[in-house]
């Protein structure tokens, strides 16, 4: 199990090092100049441009850049920002909990409810409820999530108004404590909705045809033939091996929750990752954009560790192999 682990984690550590290389030159090679931004784009100044690319090192090859970038990573500098000059690690920590608080809580919701539903309906396969979550399950799939924000907003924050529209927590309110937590969660209810109904689907069909597919397998026909209780096959055989597929889904679509929730924080103004990645692409914020893919490619391959030893848990023959 300790070599399993640590191959695991040899992986990920290889897997962030390609990230970080890939990204920071894809960034400094897409189009858009931050110089540029800073001077102005009306009437800029040619010796304020010259400045502050001299300032920034920009004048430098971009291998110079590179290797310069990855002294500093190492003493634990990741830069500042160009926009607000600030340390990149500073504004990071400010957004990433929120963020996070925002995703695991969305994807943990939407694991459950749609692994639940999506065994009930294998369970059940072509009865009306088996065939009434795979038409909501498409119809949901193809609903824009800014579009159902929206809604939700205009529904329960304008009509009922019995949740905010926006925000983390009431700047007006001087809450402290358990009042505080709770303001929060009251802000968390139309966001993590919004993400937790865009994502079920997706486990209600992994989970549903998973659990046929391992039905359908020879030893459950004989573990049948035996004259075992169905309900016994189901529980210690067919779940079992039906849920790794789910537990892989998870942690992709976590990763992809952490990077892709920008446009939900954007319509619930959630002050997280999300809303900073489109200011720092906006702006061409290099320090800032290199610092955030780098810390989202490290919580995904910490992720990914986490589910490739929860697969050997579950299944032995996985670190067998």
């Amino acid at each position: 199990m300790k070599g399993y682990i640590g191959k695991r984690i040899a992986t990920g550590i290889l897997t962030i090092i390609f990230s970080f290389c890939f990204t920071f030159f894809l960034i400094r090679y897409a189009p858009g100049n931050p110089i540029k931004v800073l001077a102005g784009t009306e009437n800029p100044n040619p010796e304020l441009i010259e400045h502050l690319t001299v300032k920034y090192g920009l004048d430098k090859p971009i291998i110079v850049q590179f290797t310069n970038y990855i002294k500093n990573i190492l003493k634990g500098d990741l830069g500042y920002s160009y926009m607000s000059n600030e340390p990149v690690i500073k504004l990071i920590k400010e957004k990433i909990f929120p963020t996070l608080l925002l995703t695991l809580t969305s994807s943990i919701i939407s694991v459950i409810v749609g692994t639940f539903l999506g065994v009930h309906a294998a369970r059940k396969v072509g009865s009306i409820f088996d065939r009434i979550m795979c038409g909501i399950s498409y119809i949901i799939d193809s609903t824009p999530g800014f579009w159902l924000g929206l809604i939700f907003i205009i529904i329960f924050a304008s009509t009922f108004k019995i949740l905010p529209t926006s925000g983390m927590h009431d700047l007006r309110a001087d809450n402290e404590g358990f009042a505080r937590v709770l303001d929060v969660i009251r802000h968390m209810i139309l966001p993590v909705g919004t993400l937790s109904i865009l994502q079920i689907p997706l486990y209600f069909r992994i989970s549903r045809s998973s659990v046929l597919q391992t039905m359908s397998e020879d030893f459950i026909t004989t573990l049948r033939a035996t004259g075992m209780k169905e309900s016994r096959i189901f529980n210690k055989y067919v779940l079992k091996n039906a849920i790794i597929p789910t537990i892989t889904m998870f942690s992709l679509s976590l990763a992809f929750t952490i990077s892709g929730v920008a446009l939900i924080e954007i319509v619930f103004a959630w002050p997280g990752m999300g809303r900073l990645i489109m200011e720092a692409i906006k702006k061409r914020d290099y320090p800032l954009l290199t610092g955030i893919y780098l810390i989202i490619s490290i919580c995904v391959c910490v992720a990914m560790i986490v589910t490739d030893i929860i697969y050997a848990l579950i299944d032995p023959r996985i670190r067998l192999e």
